[in-house]
């Protein structure tokens, strides 16, 4: 009778009303991409011929691998750099960008119209294709990551030995991460570029390359300290908060470098005239701007912001909520797209496109399923540092 209690006891799914959300949400998506999958893509998403890229694409292609840079912020600080006091936080943030590249690559098998297909860049090489250089970095970074993290398993699993092997050999793979992802960063500008007559002149450039890997730090920055300050709250554990003010004190530097290059690039190229002349897309702009560089700029340049959990956390969500934004614009909001059948010149196409509920569900049981991950992941795996998991909120 106690036996059977016993297990009972142990097959019963405690679980908190948190990841219980979570695996709802992962439920509806996995429901959706099954019907995706059965009956094509036009079933559940609003995308065509004429739309080929939507929420998709900017919420988890671009955006997704925005918020995985913090992974080789955090690497080429602590193994190139050799700045130690950086180590707590390499292994949450390697984990959460090993998380979102997982994401994505799950996100492109629902995107892409033939998901079967996927394979078939690496033996149909289009060396004229930006996308080809963007598929290698995906998949190579993706392995790299997974190697970095590796050694965190070991421990986890108490096979030392292995865990000091990989850790023996790294600094080669910590390379590699860092030109990859350098790489896999601004090239998602240079697919872009060759849209100039799709493109509004407010986002298009020709060093529209350099802008995005510009914006990525300040991106790896902010989500280095969103992750940190959240899993400090949800799993009860300290905050690295003289660490998280000196990431903090470099935001305001990255993003006035990336505010001279928007507007210097306008100014050199005579564009400045749509600032306030182009109607919804000038309110665009001017909002992206707003949140995502002048406020942060303002925020982030007070001592008490950046010393406080509570500053930090705020500073970062709005860098985080601007640059968003930013990646929308560049890859939706601000793109035209002529109709095929009726071909017509810039911007005065009238081809419409809404995200279908289905859409936003994929993307969000997508998302769910790597805080899940995560979250697990944080619970019986080593990733956060011990000698700072007791320490007590500084700054609150």
């Amino acid at each position: 009778m106690k036996l059977n209690l016993t297990i009972q006891s142990r097959l019963r799914l405690n679980f908190s009303p948190l990841v219980w959300v979570l695996l709802t949400l992962m439920g509806i998506a996995f429901v959706v991409a099954m019907m995706r999958y059965a009956f094509g893509i036009g079933t559940i998403s609003d995308l065509s011929y004429s739309y080929p890229w939507g929420f998709w694409i900017s919420f988890d292609l671009f955006t997704g691998v925005a918020i995985s840079s913090g992974g080789f912020l955090m690497a080429g600080l602590v193994y190139i750099l050799r700045i130690k006091e950086f180590e707590p936080l390499l292994r949450p943030s390697v984990l959460t960008a090993f998380l979102g590249y997982i994401m994505v690559a799950i996100a492109l098998l629902v995107d892409l119209g033939q998901p079967l297909r996927i394979w078939y860049m690496m033996i149909h090489w289009n060396g004229t294709s930006v996308l080809l250089e963007i598929g290698i970095c995906v998949m190579s970074y993706l392995t790299v990551l997974a190697i970095e993290f590796a050694p965190v398993v070991f421990e986890g699993v108490k096979l030392q030995k292995w865990a000091h092997l990989i850790h023996k050999f790294i600094m080669p793979f910590v390379i590699l991460g860092v030109v990859l992802s350098t790489l896999h960063q601004s090239s998602l500008g240079s697919l872009l570029l060759i849209q100039p007559a799709k493109l509004h002149p407010l986002w298009w450039t020709p060093i529209l390359p350099i802008i995005f890997f510009t914006s990525a730090i300040s991106i790896g920055l902010s989500m280095i300290i969103l992750e940190s300050s959240l899993s400090s709250r949800y799993f009860q554990r300290g905050l690295e908060t003289h660490l998280l003010a000196k990431l903090a004190k470099a935001i305001p530097v990255v993003l006035v470098i990336y505010g001279l290059l928007k507007f210097g690039e306008l100014t050199v190229a005579g564009d400045l005239h749509y600032l306030f002349t182009s109607g919804t897309m000038s309110v665009l702009f001017w909002t992206e701007t707003l949140i995502g560089v002048i406020i942060p700029i303002l925020w982030f340049s007070i001592n008490k912001n950046r010393e406080s959990a509570n500053g930090l956390l705020t500073g970062a969500i709005i860098v985080l909520t601007g640059m968003i934004l930013n990646r929308f614009n560049v890859s939706w909001f601000a793109v035209k797209h002529p109709d095929p059948l009726f071909y017509m010149p810039t911007f005065m196409s009238n081809v419409k496109y809404f995200p279908t509920l289905p859409e936003v569900a994929v993307s969000i049981g997508i998302f769910s399923a790597g805080i899940l991950a995560f979250g697990l992941a944080a619970k019986y795996l080593p990733v956060f540092d011990d000698e700072h998991s007791h320490t007590a909120h500084m700054g609150d």
